[in-house]
């Protein structure tokens, strides 16, 4: 499906792709590739943040309608957040709102971190649809049906799914976030690559979260999101008080026991060891640390006010080979009496209640809404992020209720990237080449893995007798079967017979085509007579 020309280049002998604007078919709520390029039908938010310092409360950040700057597609353009440390609100209407009702919700767009991302979110909002929305004062406050997309800041990256529900009894929002995915999504906010994001949310309750068109995160929204949407029938009772004789002791100390009438508990935990002598050579009468005999006192030293002067201690050098200086001592070792402070043992207790819990009771705010698919409709998609990367581009902008029209929308565009991507990637041998610059030790390992083997098979296969190389050639018997083995050597000895037989001088292609083929049935079945396991390899 993607809509794209291929034309050689004669310079390069590449196949480049050139650029075509997504088209949108089928259903769709918002259709935004930005090729137009202008903001006609976004509206940049002009107010300030509440509870936020004056210098940074004013959403001015600044946005710009342009290509990447390392774009491989020229003539694509998107939406781009152009400052860093600034608020940034900008939002379009949709074509018409988005109703919750017997079919799903689809919303994708693309993102790439051009020069990567410290700290900031690139996440949208579907905007509620309420009487009073004014796009021009969309701010972190406005209300919002769905929050999705990609946010990281230091080592956490996110993929945000979170939903405002509401509560039926009380008519309040609260939010609900879906798990946190499985998969390590540190690629995707560090390749520079554009990326598709794409939620998924179904009428039976059931959500996914796709990165490039592949799975990242799937659950139900009954059973996957935090908090749950539902409450719990009941609740502890907050006004219960647990006994002041409740026991939640489970072992006490046995009563009935006393102190053995041998238990010493003055007894040190460790003793001189009686056995030890001291080493022959030990010097008693020299000092472990001497005054340095080469130092000078400065000659700023004041002994009134600094003292009497003392040159500093250094390792004495009689004791360099020596077992020891100074006066010996007798090691210590564990005192074989040591008991300790004797306690009583510990016995199980027999008015053990258990960990006290508080009773349930009815929750007074229990509710049961079995269908929280059908969220608040929504009227507007707008972006309001903070980043302190600049550059972040957004493109292809797509809500729609039919999965096949997201797909054909993913394929005419974010496919159409991908595959420009992957055309201006190096090839294989370049990548081989470049590494080899870097590390030329990788030239050792290149001759060792690729240019010594093949070598080896040409020398192997083209000298010598044509028969006998050819049956080395068509086969490699398994190391386990030696030279020595006898029924080994019959049948190479049987099928060079039969080589001769039936290749004769290779004069008709076909002939020796079905020859070769021949033979390496005849092969097979020679393994299979033998019975012993031998491999054969045809080459």
């Amino acid at each position: 499906n993607l809509i794209c020309n291929f034309s050689k280049t004669s310079t390069k002998g590449k196949w480049p792709v050139t650029y075509k604007a997504p088209e949108p078919m089928g259903e769709h709520f918002i259709a935004e590739s930005f090729d137009r390029g202008t903001l006609d039908g976004w509206v940049v938010s002009s107010a300030k943040k509440e509870d936020a310092d004056e210098d940074i409360a004013k959403y001015d950040g600044k946005w710009a309608v342009e290509e990447m700057k390392d774009s491989k597609l020229p003539g694509d353009k998107g939406l781009v957040l152009k400052s860093r440390a600034k608020h940034h609100a900008i939002s379009a209407q949709l074509l018409r709102p988005f109703t919750f009702d017997t079919k799903p919700l689809i919303i994708q767009y693309e993102v790439n971190f051009q020069l990567g991302i410290d700290c900031g979110g690139a996440y949208v909002k579907l905007l509620t649809q309420t009487p009073d929305l004014d796009l021009d004062q969309f701010v972190d406050k406005t209300p919002y049906t769905i929050m999705f997309g990609p946010d990281k800041c230091g080592e956490d990256y996110k993929l945000h799914f979170i939903f405002r529900h509401k509560n039926p009894k009380t008519g309040e929002y609260e939010e609900k976030h879906a798990k946190k995915p499985d998969a390590d999504l540190r690629t995707y906010y560090t390749d520079k690559k554009t990326h598709l994001y794409t939620l998924v949310v179904n009428p039976d309750n059931t959500f996914e979260v796709l990165v490039d068109q592949t799975v990242v995160n799937s659950g139900s929204l009954l059973t996957d999101m935090t908090p749950p949407v539902n409450p719990p029938a009941e609740i502890e009772d907050p006004d219960d008080q647990k006994p002041e004789d409740w026991d939640e002791r489970p072992k006490i100390q046995d009563p009935s026991a006393t102190k053995p009438e041998d238990w010493d508990e003055d007894a040190p935990a460790q003793i001189p060891d009686e056995d030890a002598a001291k080493p022959e050579g030990w010097l008693d009468d020299e000092p472990e640390y001497i005054g340095d005999p080469d130092a000078l006192k400065p000659e700023d030293w004041d002994e009134d006010m600094d003292g009497e002067w003392e040159a500093p201690q250094v390792p004495n050098p009689a004791c360099e080979t020596a077992p020891g200086c100074g006066t010996w001592k007798r090691p210590m070792i564990d005192n074989p009496n040591y008991k300790g402070k004797w306690k009583p043992p510990m016995i199980d207790n027999p008015n053990y209640q258990g960990v006290w819990k508080p009773r349930k009771i009815a929750n007074p705010a229990f509710f049961e809404d079995l269908q929280p698919f059908k969220m608040t409709p929504f009227s507007a998609l707008g972006l309001e992020l903070w980043s302190m990367t600049s550059d972040i581009f957004f493109d292809n902008f797509f809500i729609t209720d039919d999965r096949n029209t997201a797909e054909r929308w993913a394929n005419d565009g974010w496919g159409l990237k991908k595959a420009a991507e992957g055309a201006a990637e190096p090839s294989l041998a370049t990548q081989m080449l470049n590494a080899a610059e870097e590390r030329p030790w990788l030239w050792v390992v290149y001759v060792l893995t690729v240019a010594l083997p093949l070598v080896l098979i040409i020398v192997f296969c083209c000298t010598g007798k044509p028969t006998t190389n050819l049956i080395s050639c068509l086969l490699w018997i398994d190391s386990r079967s030696t030279t020595n083995d006898k029924h080994t050597r019959a049948g190479v000895r049987e099928m060079e017979t039969e080589t001769h037989t039936q290749l004769g001088d290779f004069s008709d292609p076909l002939s020796d085509f079905i020859s070769k083929k021949r033979l390496a049935t005849n092969l097979a079945t020679y393994s299979d007579h033998q019975g012993k396991g031998e491999k054969y390899i045809i080459l």
